[in-house]
């Protein structure tokens, strides 16, 4: 494992603290009086889901999924599987997928057309971090915490091979990384 000088800051702990409040505010502004549930996708979004939990100021559940996305480890097919499912009822309830990174959009296309099998009253998502330049399907956040166009990224939940996940901040990770053909897989 490479040590943190292979990394470069982008996003300090204050400046994601102070995003993440903002978002809770907004989206407790957008369910008030609605049944809400909200769906983390595994791995990545743990970190983030459980810092904007905090922030939402209602009555809500929450569940989990796990997806599984075929194809190498730089490209993705656009085949998606699901390897752990809701346990909740969904029907006509609110939904709110929380995801750290939108990268291609297959995963998160995938799921809002399977979660909407559930007959739910609405389907909607929450992303730390938008890739929109790597987009290869449409699919559209409905809350964003970050607008990022370039570099690999790590922390606070996204990881490189499993490495960095706890880290406070988010970093770009040095282009070295990158010219050994390592790049983001389907996010």
């Amino acid at each position: 494992m490479e040590t943190i000088d292979e990394l470069k800051l982008i996003l300090s702990p204050e400046k994601i603290k102070e995003r993440v409040e903002e978002l809770g505010v907004r989206i407790t502004e957008d369910y008030k009086g609605k049944d809400l549930v909200v769906i983390g996708i595994l791995k990545g979004a743990f970190i983030f889901m459980a810092d904007l939990l905090r922030h939402i100021d209602l009555p809500l559940e929450v569940d989990f999924v796990r997806l599984r996305s075929y194809g190498s480890s730089s490209e993705s097919s656009g085949q998606i599987s699901i390897t752990k499912d809701v346990e909740l009822s969904l029907k006509d309830k609110h939904v709110l997928v929380v995801e750290d990174i939108i990268d291609t959009g297959y995963t998160l296309k995938y799921l809002k057309e399977m979660l909407r099998l559930h007959e739910t009253a609405s389907v909607r998502l929450c992303c730390l971090i938008d890739k929109q330049e790597r987009r290869r399907v449409e699919v559209e956040a409905d809350y964003v915490g970050f607008e990022i166009e370039k570099g690999f990224l790590v922390g606070y939940g996204l990881d490189y091979d499993e490495q960095y996940r706890q880290l406070s901040g988010i970093y770009h990770m040095s282009p070295r990384y990158e010219a050994r053909g390592f790049m983001p897989s389907d996010r």
